[in-house]
């Protein structure tokens, strides 16, 4: 029977964890007396808990395991409180990100009877043995070993089929980062350290083979090794190729200003609705960049994302930090423009966030960097951005992801930007358009859909002064290409609507990117 269940809450269902199936892979004799179960973070606590106990043919587990996140923790921490108390000869071990550090000062450490802090992949299968067959480890918290990448068992083939048709397929070239940007938990990192090429590349071409079309690398920096970037890159090409009508769709996360052609010629051989770059820019403020701990050639990167907009169909989604310390909202405004005007189909703009053990805090007095005790750790206020206006860039953050990053507003959104103009500031004008709209209907969730188009319009026309039929005309022409069919009051939609639903470019596309793409 099983022993060992090793479980996660994930945000949604599509994401299936790569950390509890590296765990499981890599059980050993121990690997037939687990199972992995994930969770959408939202359900509640007593029904996962129920669950867990019951799943495994009514005997129930010894030992559960938890991937313990950002997003996850405070639901988690729930979940382990609840577990405690209903079986508490269960012996619960958490690990992952969020508890790798700061262990004293965490509840759900406290709750749990084992910590393993970083790596996992060698270290949990020795504590569960030591648990199982005894002696039982005096010490709670379990540092984790880090060994040979070669030494690690893959964990593909603990992706289901059910995993690949539905879900995103997690999979990893190199774990680790060379840089020390400090607001990130790899700056901890000594270096990227490459798996062995040959057995990634099999594994690879077995996942597609089984059926996989979703692949989300979470390499840090997978341009930064151009051949083994290219290698990969050419094993999907080909079976694009072979299979044109069934293409996959793939992530990275690219460093922004390293792109050799070794890397762009490949890169400029996918179609539409394939691949998928995050880029980081973060700041393109050379001082606050210096202050982080960031190196990053603005110039470089700023010419590296031109070519890749003008000479591929790659999807550009691009990374924006707002809150840095040092960086006023001014600076941030004008990354912000410098960053539009380059185009890339979705800005992200965040808010900085301080990690657990994240180097970011040792600016915390000096920049009077002010962060919110719950998670997501956000940063409420510096010393040169107050609460207020945080509370701002917030709502202009949800907003911008709702109208913009929603690839429905095409049209529009050069109206309401107006970046030829260079007597405007794209990043003024939305922020105006936050305001306003905050204002008007106090909320930064549960818009209607309709009813976004309706107050778009009424912004356009009464606070940027654009003739109602050119907002009429942008708007109409998004709204339909949107495939949405309802009723707008600034136009009559029914006697318009003739034309045909446009269909996604590439199966395994997500919606999103899709209509980036088609815009």
């Amino acid at each position: 029977m099983p022993s060992i269940v090793l479980a996660t809450l994930n945000t949604r269902y599509a994401h299936a964890s790569l950390g509890l199936r590296y765990l499981r892979a890599n059980l050993g004799a121990l690997r037939e007396h687990s199972a992995v179960v994930e969770f959408v973070v939202d359900r509640r606590p007593e029904e996962i808990v129920e669950h867990l106990l019951a799943a495994l043919d009514g005997d129930g587990p010894r030992i559960v395991g938890f991937g313990v996140y950002i997003w996850n923790v405070e639901a988690t921490t729930r979940v382990v409180a609840l577990l405690k108390t209903v079986a508490p000869e269960v012996v619960v071990v958490v690990g992952g990100p969020e508890v790798s550090h700061e262990v004293d000062a965490q509840r759900i450490c406290r709750l749990a009877d084992y910590v393993v802090t970083g790596w996992g992949d060698v270290t949990f299968p020795k504590l569960a043995q030591a648990i199982l067959a005894g002696p039982r480890p005096l010490t709670k918290v379990q540092p984790g070993e880090q060994p040979p990448l070669a030494a690690i068992a893959l964990p593909y083939g603990e992706f289901g089929d059910e995993d690949l048709r539905r879900r995103y397929v997690y999979v990893e070239a190199s774990r680790g980062c060379p840089f020390k940007c400090e607001f990130c938990l790899s700056a901890l990192d000594k270096t990227a350290r490459p798996f062995p090429l040959e057995p990634l590349l099999a594994e690879l071409a077995r996942l597609y083979e089984r059926g996989a079309r979703h692949f989300k690398f979470v390499d840090r920096t997978f341009n930064l090794k151009a051949d083994t970037g290219r290698a990969i890159l050419e094993l999907f090409l080909a079976r694009i190729d072979a299979h044109p009508d069934d293409p996959p769709f793939l992530h990275f996360e690219l460093i922004p200003d390293h792109l050799p052609e070794r890397l762009r010629e490949p890169i400029a051989r996918f179609p539409a609705g394939t691949l998928q770059f995050e880029i980081g820019i973060q700041t393109f403020n050379e001082e606050v960049q210096k202050l982080i701990s960031r190196r990053q050639d603005n110039a470089a990167a700023e010419a590296n994302l031109r070519w890749l907009r003008a000479h591929t169909n790659v999807h550009l989604h691009v990374d924006l930090i707002a809150g840095l310390p040092g960086e006023d909202l001014e600076s941030f405004a004008r990354g912000f423009d410098r960053l539009v005007r380059l185009a890339p189909h979705e800005i992200q703009l965040g808010i900085l966030k301080r990690l657990r053990g994240a180097p970011i805090a040792r600016h915390t007095e000096a920049y009077g960097l002010r962060f919110n005790p719950e998670p997501p750790y956000n940063v409420l206020a510096t010393d040169r951005i107050d609460f207020a206006t945080m509370q701002r860039v917030a709502r202009c953050a949800r907003y911008w992801d709702l109208v913009a990053n929603s690839g429905r507003f095409a049209r529009t959104l050069a109206l309401l930007l107006a970046p030829d103009r260079p007597d405007a500031s794209p990043f003024a004008r939305f922020l105006a358009l936050s305001d306003w709209l905050y204002a008007s209907i106090g909320k930064t969730h549960a818009i209607a859909n309709e009813r976004l188009y309706e107050l778009l319009h009424e912004f356009l026309v009464a606070r940027l002064d654009v003739r109602a039929a050119d907002a009429t005309a942008a708007l109409t022409e998004d709204y339909l290409a949107s495939g949405a069919r309802g009723r707008l009051g600034f136009v009559d939609i029914e006697a318009i609507a003739n034309e045909p639903r446009r269909r996604s470019p590439a199966r395994a596309t997500p919606p999103r990117q899709s209509r980036h793409l088609q815009g």
